[in-house]
């Protein structure tokens, strides 16, 4: 680490106390006037910090800057986000996580992005990503376990998400099959998950974790259509969250509930929240629409819709492309 990123982490880690530039600059081994540089470095680096003579300085709870140095300190993950990457701008995070060498990047490795200029969710639809008011972010796995549990893992990774953000900032998220948060009914959240199969299909090899989430407020963003589904967390509640620890929280929570899917033990998680469940609505089966009311979530993640004539439909997300309450 250089002195600015070891000053950032330093300050993060002293949790909103002041730390004194001569408790810095022995800490780091460094002059005060180094530290004062780094300091300076990281303000005109978008990072917000409070100065104050004889107290020294502190790193404010408002910071909406990520990085690196302030996600890692807040990991209880093995190996999730253990190789992290941030970036101001990127097309996609998914995309560059795709990139990364299958043979050489670890288990767990994670692209983070304060903007995407092309983000993109389920059936190649794009997901507004501006810069400052989101979280965006491509985690590479190496699940062991066998192919049958590839669909469930952007299901358990929802629950990731969800409770993530529920711990945060302490209201209610719910869960729209399969790959969408929503609060007071308005979508906050879009997951992504793109896997890389072995030859003939029989093997999992890899899967890439995309997660957006709405963050600060949108309502100056966002235009008039778009807000009549989507919003953030800010405008939902009111409070503002730090991304770090967003993003830190989705990683542990992710790390856990990925160690959940071959027992399934998620799955109650994941029901208790779904959105869709009690509800009449639409599915889109490749050219067909179904009509039907959505009875809950099966041991397979799958959505159970009965249909006017009491047939039983359980549709999986690779057949779905479009489920809706019908209003």
């Amino acid at each position: 680490m250089n002195v600015r990123s070891e000053l950032l982490a330093t300050l993060a880690a002293a949790e909103g106390s002041y730390i004194s530039g001569a408790a810095l600059a022995d800490k780091l081994g460094v002059s005060r006037n180094a530290v004062w540089k780094a300091v300076r470095a990281l303000e005109a680096d978008g990072f917000s910090i409070t100065s104050v003579t004889s107290k020294g300085y502190k790193l404010n709870e408002d910071n909406n800057k990520l990085s690196a140095a302030l996600i890692l300190p807040l990991l209880k993950t093995k190996e999730l986000g253990r190789t992290l990457n941030v970036y101001d701008t990127v097309e996609s995070t998914n995309n560059i996580t795709k990139e990364l060498d299958s043979n050489s990047a670890p288990n767990g490795t994670t692209t983070v992005a304060d903007q995407q200029t092309a983000g993109r969710g389920r059936i190649g639809r794009s997901f507004v990503s501006p810069s400052g008011s989101g979280l965006y972010m491509s985690t590479l796995v190496r699940p062991k376990f066998s192919l049958e549990y590839a669909p469930m893992i952007t299901a358990a990774a929802a629950c990731a998400a969800a409770e993530a953000v529920e711990h945060l900032c302490g209201e209610n998220v719910m869960i729209k099959w399969v790959n969408d948060l929503y609060m007071n009914g308005k979508k906050i959240c879009g997951i992504l998950t793109e896997a890389s199969f072995g030859l003939e299909m029989r093997t999992l090899d890899c899967a890439v974790i995309g997660i957006g989430i709405n963050v600060r407020s949108v309502k100056d963003i966002f235009d008039e259509e778009l807000l009549k589904t989507a919003s953030s967390i800010e405008d939902e509640t009111g409070k503002i969250i730090n991304r770090n620890k967003l993003c830190a929280e989705v990683l542990n929570r992710l790390e856990n509930y990925m160690g959940r899917i071959e027992n399934r033990t998620f799955i109650e998680e994941y029901r208790r929240r779904e959105y869709l469940t009690g509800n009449m609505v639409t599915a889109n089966i490749g050219n067909k629409t179904i009509v039907g009311e959505a009875l809950g979530i099966d041991d397979n993640a799958n959505l159970i819709v009965c249909t006017p004539d009491g047939e039983k439909i359980h549709l999986n997300s690779g057949e779905a492309s479009l489920c809706r309450i019908v209003r």
